[in-house]
């Protein structure tokens, strides 16, 4: 007999993410990004404390968008086995949400206690992420168009064929044009650089690979996810002035070096969730039919290589009898 199959926490971690989407979801498009990210908060929170586990949020959310916290150190869960770290972003995309653009999420990720890399004080991270095929051809020290050679070579494509996503920012000029100096395509983004990640490593996405400086956070919970589909993130912090810089050396964060997939997350036993708030290429967004909703989820986990799309329809005279989270 082989050994008994233990337990995948990421099948339990879609009722997190599913929770926060249809709480969230109702904010679509009506201005608000702290009322919407405050509903899903709430509802990740509440359903997180019912997961069999001892929880301590490393990677949290809400102090750089001054937003309802789930804060760094806080402890959820029943309290049993196992111990893990927490990585959260109750919405990737707050401003796609509150303008009912594309590709908001709710995401979460769980890995053995420890092993998550903490940014500390660092909002900010220059990344590379990449899919499969180009796993083990990036690297972050050199420039882009030796990068796109290199992805395009593994991919067996020609750099013509490459879609980058960047976010739009003005910090990203130089960037953008060194892109376009090499010949690739470009997908700019307003926000939402997790699901920019996925999309990497997303079958018939078009994407080939996310560029540029975005939140240290997303950045780990982007390695979660990437490990467990098998793609590449590397990343370096990045800081905007030296009391940030003063700061991270006191958190002992050396801001030269390149962090790879397994430096963001050291363990090879990742859980990691999506829910769709917002229509996007990845996932579809919450649909509200009165009487319930329809979400759609990815679900993966590192060890098995595993990755599930879940399509999941709720009842709300059902859902209500049970739920603390008042959806409808």
């Amino acid at each position: 007999m082989g050994e008994r199959p233990d337990r995948n926490l990421a099948l339990e971690l879609v009722r997190v993410t599913e929770a926060a989407a249809l709480a969230a979801g109702r904010y679509m498009g009506r201005g608000d990004k702290e009322g919407g990210d405050r509903a899903a908060v709430d509802a990740m929170r509440l359903v997180l404390n019912s997961v069999e586990m001892d929880g301590v949020i490393v990677i949290g959310e809400g102090e750089k968008d001054e937003a309802p916290m789930l804060y760094n150190g806080e402890v959820l869960g029943t309290g049993g086995e196992p111990q893990v770290d927490i990585a959260v972003d109750p919405i990737d995309g707050t401003r796609l949400l509150a303008l009912g653009r594309a590709n908001s999420l709710a995401t979460v990720a769980l890995a053995d206690r420890g092993s998550m890399f903490n940014c500390g004080p660092i909002v900010y991270m220059d990344k590379i992420a990449v899919g499969p095929e180009a796993k083990g051809a990036i690297d972050l020290e050199v420039s882009p168009l030796v990068n796109l050679r290199s992805i395009a070579r593994s991919k067996g494509k020609e750099i013509a064929d490459l879609t980058v996503v960047v976010l739009d920012r003005p910090r990203h000029d130089k960037l953008i044009a060194d892109i376009r100096r090499a010949g690739a395509r470009i997908r700019l983004i307003t926000d939402g650089d997790v699901a920019g990640s996925l999309m990497t490593a997303w079958p018939d996405s078009g994407v080939d690979a996310l560029m540029g400086i975005g939140g240290s956070p997303e950045g780990v919970i982007s390695a979660c996810a990437l490990k467990a589909m098998g793609g590449e993130i590397q990343g370096r912090l990045v800081t905007r002035n030296q009391a940030e810089a003063e700061a991270a050396r006191a958190f002992g964060l050396d801001l030269n070096r390149v962090l790879s997939t397994d430096d963001l997350v050291r363990s090879d036993n990742v859980f990691f969730a999506a829910t769709g708030i917002t229509d996007g290429e990845l996932l579809d967004g919450v649909k509200y039919y009165g009487d319930g909703a329809r979400t759609h989820s990815l679900v993966m986990r590192s060890k098995s290589g595993t990755v599930r799309e879940i399509i999941a329809r709720h009842r709300w005279d059902k859902l209500m009898q049970i739920s603390q989270v008042k959806y409808d």
